[in-house]
């Protein structure tokens, strides 16, 4: 086996299972403040304790991104030893303040904010929320700050010995690549917190239970997802989509399976790339639409995968293809779903209508998988370069830790994230049969009555 295609595949596992955790805490974070900030304002109790529960949940992600978040870190100099000692003096910084952020910031005020509420007055409460909020959302940005210059490479230079020197901490902020992708990640972050929010909500309106809490829940992630998914496409999508084909064209290319260079280029919406007959089989073209969303013109050339070297083209290219298409079909999915569902609220319908509440309730995994596909994309799409353009990817991995070895550690982390997710899964499920804690005392004193 290839030791690179193993560091590969044992890298991607380890993101790619870490990132369903703080993709939801980040999105429950900003969800939670306005749960808080409707309860101070109105003393309505019932969106105290509807905060108090999905802090739990919050803090059961959080534990478990948490544990599965260090490893990965690690793996910079396990599996990518060259990658980490030529770029370390550009991704340490701020690889060392999401730590200093998510351990420090984040931690802290979760642990006020979960244990500290009775000591606390309801404005210094709310204001652990929304500290943990900060925290969770600062912490993301600087993890995107570093994939980005991975993406982007800006404010550096390159010294004698061939390793990479911050130029500028501002310019690395500053990242245009850094700043739309984070605009885009946040977007996915909320639309996942409102769809499993929403799919809590409904789960218990179809079970007749919690039902003033199903109410809060089911509105709460119909606007916050109705908001969140236009967002997502425009305009961060779209921008981002426009980034890309300017910065990385040959990922543009091979996201749209364009072998061929085009004027007039349309928009796959479905085929199977042909990297033999560089074709794209069975295709459904829009017809010139791709032109028009990357340069506002429908007659613009766009760059095909012909335009490139071959060795320069994303691999594995069929998978680039597929994620992007996935990511892409969901998100018009989610548009749609929650459109009809914020229809419904607003005409008065929405509580009382199952066939809108099942597929809110069945579509709470649709975004873990339209996220994943995303990174995939995107990581995917940088290949075959590790810093785009500075360095290929296989001049980054660790040439002494043979396939074997990484073999060995990728199984035993399988074995590992297996039992985490399992103790995750059982955890969540408690919470949720449990519900919000007012309610199930009420309930409970209401069956000793009887």
């Amino acid at each position: 086996m290839d030791p690179l295609v193993m560091h590969r595949i044992h890298f991607g596992f380890t993101v790619t299972f870490h990132y369903l955790f703080p993709q939801l805490t980040m999105g429950l974070a900003l969800l939670i403040v306005v749960l808080k900030t409707v309860a101070v304002r109105t003393g309505n109790e019932h969106y105290h304790d509807a905060a108090r529960f999905w802090g739990k949940i919050f803090g059961i992600n959080f534990l478990i991104g948490v544990v599965t978040g260090i490893p990965m870190e690690f793996q910079f100099g396990t599996n990518w030893s060259h990658f980490s000692r030529l770029t370390g003096g550009v991704i340490g910084q701020p690889l060392a303040m999401e730590g200093v952020f998510s351990f420090f910031l984040e931690s802290t005020f979760l642990g006020l904010f979960l244990f500290g509420e009775k000591r606390l007055s309801k404005w210094a409460h709310w204001g652990a929320a929304f500290m943990v909020f900060l925290g969770s959302w600062i912490s993301g940005y600087f993890i995107i700050v570093t994939n980005a210059w991975m993406q982007h490479p800006v404010a550096y230079k390159i010294l004698p010995n061939g390793t990479f020197e911050l130029t500028s901490f501002t310019g690395l902020l500053m990242n245009p690549w850094a700043l739309i992708q984070y605009a885009h990640t946040m977007c996915g972050a909320v639309v996942t917190a409102s769809f499993v929010m929403a799919s809590v909500g409904a789960f218990y309106l179809l079970e007749n239970r919690f039902v003033e809490y199903a109410r809060i829940f089911l509105k709460t992630g119909v606007i916050a997802g109705s908001i969140s998914t236009m967002l997502m496409i425009f305009p961060t999508g779209d921008l981002h989509g426009r980034y890309v084909a300017k910065r990385q064209a040959a990922t543009m290319a091979a996201m749209e399976g364009l072998f061929h260079t085009e004027k007039g280029a349309g928009v796959a919406i479905i085929g199977q790339p042909n990297e033999q007959t560089q074709t794209l089989d069975n295709p459904l073209v829009v017809n010139n639409l791709l032109s028009f969303l990357i340069y506002g013109t429908t007659s613009a050339q766009v760059q095909g995968l012909d335009h490139f070297p071959r060795e320069n083209w994303p691999q594995p290219m069929p998978l680039l293809y597929y994620s992007y298409h996935i990511m892409a079909g969901l998100g018009t999915y989610f548009v749609a779903l929650m459109g009809v569902a914020a229809f419904l609220l607003w005409r008065g319908n929405l509580y009382t209508t199952p066939w809108i509440l099942w597929p809110l309730m069945l579509s709470f995994p649709l975004p873990y998988v339209a996220t994943t596909a995303g990174w995939m994309t995107a990581e995917i799409g940088r290949q075959p370069w590790v810093v785009y353009g500075l360095m290929r990817t296989e001049v980054g991995f660790s040439k002494y830790v043979s396939a074997g070895n990484a073999l060995f550690t990728f199984l035993g982390f399988m074995g590992m994230y297996t039992l985490l997710g399992i103790l995750f899964l059982i955890l969540i499920y408690r919470e949720i049969y449990r519900g919000p804690h007012r309610e199930s005392v009420h309930h409970t004193t209401t069956l000793l009555e009887e």
